[in-house]
Formats: structure tokens, C-alpha cells, sequence
């Protein structure tokens, strides 16, 4: 597998430690494991390797795969969505990540079940204060937020970079939301899915549940 198109994104934002630690730890452990080794396993070291924002690129390029809104892809639609995002797949793991998706035998991929399993898991404790705080925003419960929703809740000022006085407060909310935005049509929404991809990158360089579940208390005023 290669990893042409891929950049480390060093932008920062109100986790901008937590986002640094975890490119950093997740490009040694590429570099580490280079060319041998489980792809999809790979697949989300690079994800993660590309910051937070890594694995909902991911998502909403197989999202624009699926002409049919089935939520499942042909062999041939999740290669190229893979492709578009810097993954290039030997035929051999080819063969090998779409056989372990492909659970019914259907000659397909369910887009929901590839993501959950490529992006860090999350224990309890971690997947009920990223609810919380969606469920928050989201007032009709169709698991969809505006972005103006997402700016009126989350709290810049438990920013670290707000608070050492590094950033104002639009410049760091801007960086913010970009995660939520970058590469993909402006519709203005949040999925529930999305939140759920960002903070699981998140997650994964924070080892202390009482830490993470602080830091989303501070961030959306739970």
C-alpha cells in the first residue's frame, strides 16, 4: 500500500496537543510498519496520521460513492473512493479488505460497518459524553446539527490557545468547524456520524477517560 496524497494536517485548534500527539505517534508507527503487515490497520494508522478531521475525509468520500443510496459499495466503488483519499492497495489487499467487509457475500461493502471498525474504538464511558453533547445541539433528533447549532454550544474559551491569549476567539472556532466542512459541499450540517469520527481520533491520544470526559464537559458546557 502507498500513501501518495496524503499531508500531515498541523493546523491547530482548541485540541491542537491531543491532534499533534496523535499525527506524530500514528507517522511512526506508518513509518514503523511500512509495506507489510494488516492494510486495515494501515488504513487507519494513515487516516489518523492526517489529523482528527483524517477518518470524516474518509467517510464522506465513500458517502459520494454510493450513487444509489444504498449505504454499500461494489469492489470497484470502494477503490476508488479509497484511492481519491491517498490509498492505493496492492491486489492482494485488495482482496483481503474488501473479503472482511464483504460479511453477506453480496459482493458489496457497507460504508457504516467499514468506519466503525477503521476508526478508534471507543469505550462506554468515551461514547456516552460524545452522545451527550450531540444530543445536546441535536434538538429534533434526527442525528443532524447545523453549524450554527455546533458554534452557539461549543465553547471556545476552554481553549487552551484562547486562554494563553495565542488566538481569538473567531480564528480558533474557524479552524474548528473547517474539520467539520473541509472537502466536502457546504451544506451547513453536522452528522451525528461525523462528530462521532472526529472525536474518536480525538479520543486516541487521550489515555485518561476522566480527561476526555472533562475536556467535552468544558467544550460544550455539559
Amino acid at each position: 500500500m502507498s500513501y501518495k496524497g496524503y499531508k500531515t494536517n498541523r493546523s491547530e485548534s482548541p485540541t491542537s496537543r491531543q491532534e499533534s500527539e496523535m499525527v506524530t505517534k500514528n507517522l511512526k508507527e506508518l513509518h514503523a510498519a511500512g509495506n507489510v503487515g494488516d492494510p486495515i490497520e494501515r488504513i487507519r494508522l494513515l487516516c489518523l496520521s492526517k489529523g482528527a478531521s483524517g477518518i470524516l475525509h474518509l467517510g464522506r468520500t465513500l458517502r459520494l460513492m454510493d450513487n444509489h443510496g444504498s449505504r454499500n459499495l461494489s469492489r470497484t466503488e470502494f477503490l476508488s473512493g479509497l484511492k481519491q483519499v491517498g490509498l492505493d492497495l496492492s491486489e492482494d489487499e485488495t482482496k483481503e479488505v474488501f473479503h472482511k467487509f464483504d460479511t453477506n457475500g453480496d459482493a458489496s461493502v457497507n460504508i457504516d460497518e467499514f468506519l466503525i471498525n477503521i476508526r478508534p474504538p471507543l469505550n462506554d464511558c468515551r461514547t456516552g459524553i460524545i452522545d451527550k453533547a450531540f444530543c445536546k445541539m441535536d434538538k429534533t433528533g434526527d442525528g443532524l446539527v447545523t453549524m450554527d447549532q455546533l458554534k452557539r454550544v461549543y465553547n471556545v474559551k476552554a481553549s487552551s490557545r484562547y486562554q494563553a491569549g495565542s488566538d481569538s476567539e473567531e480564528s480558533i472556532l474557524k479552524t474548528f468547524l473547517d474539520h467539520f466542512e473541509k472537502d466536502k459541499e457546504q451544506d451547513g450540517k453536522v452528522t451525528k456520524e461525523e462528530f462521532i469520527n472526529y472525536y474518536s481520533a480525538i479520543s486516541a491520544s487521550i489515555d485518561n477517560d476522566c480527561y476526555f470526559d472533562l475536556m467535552m464537559r468544558q467544550l460544550y458546557k455539559l
